[in-house]
């Protein structure tokens, strides 16, 4: 598995310990912890689980250059036929490493990648925003995924999807363009996609994401994938999310016009968002489609084909 990481050591010990019980770890090949710059002492830490660790664990270290270029340190290092991405927030399941090898063992050819799926962990405590954000928000759509085997290049999230190296390898690396974080997974999975890439969708390979988000961290992350838009905005993946989104311009028109509507009458109600009441999706939506609105010139959902309102 390929993890970048930056400045979170305390989580990114979880994650290696979960990887390191895995079921199947004899499969485990290497385990490579790209270090983005952190200052934190995650050096010494991967260090010391190095030294009594069953499998290889490789650590590379860079200047702070964003997660495409981690990643790609990554790709040209590894040495294994498949590689799975995730991220240092990320808890996997017991068994996740058998899930994407038994998924693979189906579909053989070289162009077929898994996804797994991500849920909260469990001691975060997910508020009924962070569940919005995670199944039907801007974060994961996993709730549109029910029932479903194949999905395209907009569901290619990072944080649990593996493919075959040599694949990946002959066809696509992540664009270093991309210096923060968003947009960089689907303008990679655009162009895989391209070259043939078929998804399928496993969620019985399930990870946690161990990581609690307020409704303010959220916002703020929503300006990072901004900070990042003007660069898609140059690639050929960017011209053609806005190609299917012109497709809805009518209902997004509508969608905005009774937005201006209802988030004067909910606005009173903000301070709900991050409590343990459970409250209509539709009211997460409001308000953070207009907290975050400002910040973005263009926005489409990337990860189910929905235009956001």
């Amino acid at each position: 598995m390929l993890v970048p990481t930056f400045n979170r050591k305390d989580v990114l010990k979880k994650a290696i310990e979960a990887y390191l019980g895995q079921s199947a770890l004899k499969e485990v090949a290497e385990i490579l912890i790209i270090d983005d710059g952190s200052t934190d002492g995650t050096d010494a830490l991967v260090a010391e689980a190095a030294r009594s660790s069953p499998v290889p664990i490789r650590y590379y270290r860079q200047a702070n250059r964003g997660q495409a270029a981690a990643r790609n340190v990554g790709i040209r290092e590894a040495r294994s036929e498949l590689v799975l991405f995730t991220d240092d927030d990320i808890i996997p399941a017991l068994d996740l490493v058998d899930q994407h090898l038994r998924s693979h063992e189906r579909h053989a050819e070289p162009h077929f990648a898994v996804l797994g799926y991500v849920t909260w962990a469990t001691e975060v405590r997910a508020t009924p925003f962070m569940r919005w954000l995670g199944l039907d928000g801007p974060l994961f759509a996993y709730a549109h995924f029910a029932g479903r085997t194949d999905l395209d290049f907009r569901a290619f999230y990072t944080c649990n999807l593996s493919l075959k190296t040599d694949f990946l390898r002959k066809n696509g690396m992540f664009d270093e363009d991309f210096k923060g974080y968003g947009w960089e997974d689907t303008e990679l999975g655009y162009r895989l996609e391209r070259k043939g890439l078929r998804l399928l969708y496993n969620p019985a390979a399930l990870a946690y994401h161990y990581k609690f988000v307020s409704f303010a961290e959220a916002c703020r992350r929503a300006q990072e994938v901004a900070f990042a838009l003007p660069v898609f905005e140059k690639k050929e993946a960017a011209a053609y999310l806005k190609e299917l989104d012109s497709r809805t311009s009518v209902k997004r028109g509508f969608r905005r016009r009774l937005r201006s509507v209802i988030v004067p009458v909910l606005s009173p109600f903000k301070f709900l968002v991050d409590s343990r009441v459970p409250l209509p999706w539709a009211f997460y939506l409001v308000l953070y489609s207009q907290a975050t609105s400002m910040s973005r010139k263009v926005q489409v959902q990337v990860s189910d084909g929905r235009p956001n309102p």
